[in-house]
């Protein structure tokens, strides 16, 4: 648990320092970010999309999204998965395999 950890801090301080690379090139070739950020052109491109972007979720993805997030990964799959989580933490096994569906063939030995 702890070599995870280190790994995502380590994958952020590197995202850092590059973010900040980043920015001293940009400032090297003479760019003003804030003008840029705040430039009437900006702002209005950005009001744009972000309305595209309501009115997509609105009138075509929100209810197929939320549908498959409350009806299918919440009930079916969440509660399966916390269970086992919590049964693996306790020293026990999965329970795929004794949960499974049989198929009702038979094996002669």
């Amino acid at each position: 648990m702890k070599k995870m950890q280190s790994r995502r801090q380590g994958g952020f301080v590197k995202l850092l320092v590059l973010f900040v690379i980043l920015i001293i090139i940009i400032s090297y070739f003479g760019i003003d970010l804030r003008a840029i950020v705040e430039s009437p052109e900006t702002q209005g491109n950005l009001g744009y999309v972000w309305s595209l972007a309501v009115t997509l979720w609105d009138n075509y993805l929100a209810r197929p999204v939320l549908y498959f997030w409350n009806n299918i990964f919440i009930d079916l799959l969440w509660e399966s998965f916390v269970n086992n989580m919590e049964r693996i933490k306790n020293g026990g096994s999965f329970d795929f395999i004794p949960n499974t569906p049989s198929v009702g063939t038979t094996t002669k030995p």
